[in-house]
C-alpha cells in the first residue's frame, strides 16, 4: 500500500483519541478552560455517566461570537503566541486540543457571552462540522453541552466501564480541581442528582469537608504558611496518622495548581508517614507544590495528566520533608514499646473447632490423604477439586508477622496470612444461600459521609451489598444512614462507627476493581480483602494452626480472591540441594 495523507476527518478523530479517552476526560478538559477563563462558578451535569450528556457551564470570561468557531480548529487557542511562552505556560490548557477534540467524538453545542456584549453567541457542531451558529441570549460565561460521545464510535464504547463507573471517575476529575480551587464554587449533579457542592470560600479545609466529609476535614493537619525553600514551595492539608484510607488516591497532588499523577511524588508522601502507618494505609493530602514555570514541562502528555520536573530529586525531598514536618509538630506522638502491645484478637469468623473430631495440628499425621471424605472414589469434577486441595501441613511459626511457616508431606511452605485469610473469607461469603447471611444491627443508625466516588460505586453494588448484610439508606446530601452490616465484619472491626469506616474503604475498593464480572463476587472480594488479617498482626499459634487447617478446605487455597499466590512451596528435595545433602 502507498504511503498517502489521512482524511482530515480520520486525522481528527485519531488526534481525539489521545486527548478524550473517556467521558471523565471532556469534564478535565471543559472544567480547566473554565478554570482559565477565570471563573469562580462552575457547574458540571452528567448523565449515563456522560455517555449522554456533559454539561460544564461557567461565569468566567467568555468569548465573542466571532470567535465560537475558531475556539473549534485544531491548534487555535488565546494561550500561547510564540514558542517562548512554550517554556512558561501558567494556563491549564494551552494546546487548542480539547474543543475539537471533543467535536470530533460527539455533538456539541456552545453558548457565550462575554463582559460587556448585550448578548450571546451560539454554535452547534455535528461531526466536528459547524451547522448551526447565531446570536442567543445567555449569561456572562460559556456553556459547552457535549451529548451521545462516542455514538459513532462503537469500538470506543466497548472499552469503557459501567455507567455508574464513568459517573464515578467524572466525580474523581471534580472532586479533585474542586480541592485545588476552593475559591471556586463547583457544582456536580449526576444523573439529574447533586453529588458535589463547594462553597466556594477559598478555604481549603472547606473544600475538603464538601469532598471527603466534616470528619475528615477537621482532622486534617496544615502545613506551615510558605513551607519548603527558595526553589520550591508546599502548601495544602494532610491527615494525621489516624485518619487513613485502603488506596492512594486521596493523595491529590497539584504543581502550580495543575492535578498531575506522579508515581514519584505519591511515593515522596508516603515516604513522609513512614514508621506512622500501617501497612497497606495511605494517607489523605492534598498538596499544592508551587514551582517556577520554567521548570516544569507540561508538554509531555496529550493529557496533561503527567508533567517532567528539571529538578525532581529536589521536589521529592522538599514534598517529603515539609509533609513530615507537619506530622511532627501537629501530629499525637505515637507510643511504642511492650506496654503498648496488645494480644491479637480471634481471627474474624473463625470457626469453633471441634476437638472431639480434629486432632490438633502437631498430632496429625503428615500423610497426604484426606479424612474419609476421600474413601469414597470420586467423579471427574470431583477428582479434578481435590487435586487443587492441599495437603495437610503443621504450622510451625510466624515469619515477620506476616508469613506463616507450615510443614507439609512435600516440604516447607510459606503462606501469606493475609491472601490466605482473604481465600477463605471470599469462598465462605458466596457459600451462603441467600438470606441466610450472619448480619449484626445497630441500635443507634451510624452516619456515613461519602465522597462522590464512593457513593456511585454504592449505588452499582447496591443488591450486591444487601445480599451480604449491608442497610443502608439516603440521609440527605452524601450522608447515608448505616443500619446494619455483615457481622464478619462488625466484629472484626469491633462495632458500628468502625463498621461505618469500614463500609467506606470498600466502597474505595469497588470502586477501584469495578469492571465486568460478577457484582457479587467483586462485593465478596473486596469485603473479604478489608476484614482479612492484616500483614504485620502477630498470630498465636493456635490462630495461625486454624488459619492453616480453613486454608486446606477451601477449593483454591493457591490464590487470594484477586489472584495473588497465597503460599510458597519449597520442596523436600529443594531445601536438601539448598543445604548440600544431596
Amino acid at each position: 500500500m502507498p504511503i498517502q495523507r489521512l482524511p482530515p476527518d480520520l486525522v481528527a478523530k485519531i488526534a481525539a483519541g489521545e486527548v478524550i479517552e473517556r467521558p471523565a476526560s471532556v469534564v478535565k478538559e471543559l472544567v480547566e478552560n473554565a478554570l482559565d477563563a477565570g471563573a469562580t462558578q462552575v457547574g458540571i451535569e452528567a448523565t449515563q455517566g456522560g455517555l449522554g450528556l456533559i454539561r460544564v457551564s461557567d461565569n468566567g470570561c467568555g468569548m465573542p461570537g466571532d470567535e465560537l468557531s475558531l475556539a473549534f480548529e485544531r491548534h487555535a487557542t488565546s494561550k500561547l503566541l510564540s514558542e517562548s511562552d512554550l517554556t512558561t505556560v501558567t494556563s491549564l490548557g494551552f494546546r487548542g486540543e480539547a474543543l475539537p477534540s471533543i467535536a470530533a467524538v460527539a455533538d456539541v453545542e456552545v453558548v457565550s457571552r462575554p463582559a460587556g456584549a448585550p448578548g450571546g453567541a451560539h454554535l452547534k457542531l455535528r461531526n466536528g462540522a459547524v451547522i448551526a451558529s447565531g446570536p442567543r441570549g445567555a449569561p456572562l460565561g460559556t456553556t459547552v453541552t457535549a451529548r451521545g460521545l462516542f455514538r459513532r464510535q462503537p469500538a470506543r464504547l466497548k472499552f469503557l466501564r459501567s455507567p455508574a463507573s464513568e459517573a464515578g471517575q467524572i466525580a474523581a476529575v471534580v472532586s479533585h480541581y474542586a480541592l485545588a480551587y476552593a475559591e471556586v464554587a463547583f457544582t456536580l449533579r449526576l444523573d439529574s442528582r447533586l453529588s458535589l457542592q463547594t462553597p466556594g470560600s477559598g478555604d481549603r479545609r472547606e473544600a475538603v469537608a464538601a469532598v471527603y466529609g466534616v470528619a475528615a476535614a477537621s482532622s486534617m493537619l496544615p502545613l506551615p504558611d510558605s513551607e519548603g525553600n527558595e526553589y520550591a514551595s508546599v502548601s495544602g492539608l494532610v491527615s494525621p496518622p489516624a485518619l487513613t484510607r485502603a488506596n492512594r488516591t486521596y493523595i491529590s497532588l497539584f504543581i502550580n495548581r495543575r492535578w498531575v499523577r506522579s508515581r514519584t511524588l505519591a511515593f515522596a508522601v508516603e515516604e513522609a508517614y513512614r514508621g506512622l502507618l500501617m501497612t497497606g494505609r495511605f494517607p489523605i493530602a492534598v498538596l499544592d507544590i508551587a514551582l517556577p514555570a520554567e521548570e516544569v514541562d507540561v508538554n509531555v502528555h496529550p493529557t496533561k495528566a503527567e508533567v517532567r520536573l528539571r529538578r525532581e530529586r529536589e521536589v521529592f525531598a522538599v514534598l517529603q520533608r515539609c509533609v513530615r514536618r507537619a506530622l511532627i509538630d501537629q501530629a499525637p506522638v505515637l507510643q511504642t514499646g511492650a506496654a503498648a502491645w496488645t494480644a491479637p484478637p480471634a481471627m474474624p469468623g473463625a470457626a469453633p473447632r471441634r476437638m472431639e473430631t480434629v486432632l490438633p495440628a502437631h498430632d496429625r499425621p503428615l500423610a497426604s490423604a484426606r479424612p474419609s471424605e476421600r474413601q469414597a472414589a470420586p467423579d471427574a469434577q470431583e477428582a479434578a477439586h481435590l487435586l487443587s486441595r492441599l495437603p495437610l501441613l503443621r504450622a510451625v511459626g510466624q515469619v515477620g508477622t506476616t508469613y506463616v511457616v507450615a510443614e507439609g508431606p512435600e516440604g516447607m511452605y510459606l503462606i501469606d496470612q493475609h491472601a490466605a485469610h482473604e481465600r477463605i473469607l471470599f469462598e465462605r461469603l458466596l457459600s451462603r444461600p441467600a438470606g441466610k447471611t450472619e448480619v449484626q444491627g445497630f441500635l443507634q443508625p451510624v452516619p456515613v459521609d461519602l465522597a462522590p466516588h464512593q457513593e456511585q460505586a454504592l449505588r452499582a453494588a447496591a443488591e450486591a451489598l444487601a445480599e451480604q448484610g449491608f442497610s443502608v439508606e439516603p440521609f440527605g446530601g452524601r450522608t447515608y444512614l448505616l443500619r446494619s452490616a455483615p457481622a464478619l465484619l462488625a466484629s472484626a472491626k469491633g462495632g458500628g462507627q468502625d463498621a461505618g469506616r469500614a463500609l467506606a474503604e470498600l466502597l474505595d475498593l469497588l470502586a477501584r476493581e469495578e469492571g465486568p464480572g460478577d457484582p457479587r463476587e467483586r462485593v465478596a472480594a473486596s469485603l473479604a480483602c478489608h476484614a482479612a488479617i492484616r500483614a504485620g498482626q502477630p498470630l498465636g499459634q493456635e490462630e495461625m494452626r486454624e488459619l492453616v487447617r480453613q486454608l486446606e478446605e477451601t477449593q483454591m487455597p493457591q490464590t487470594c480472591p484477586h489472584g495473588r499466590p497465597t503460599m510458597i512451596h519449597l520442596s523436600a528435595e529443594a531445601l536438601a540441594k539448598e543445604f548440600k545433602r544431596r
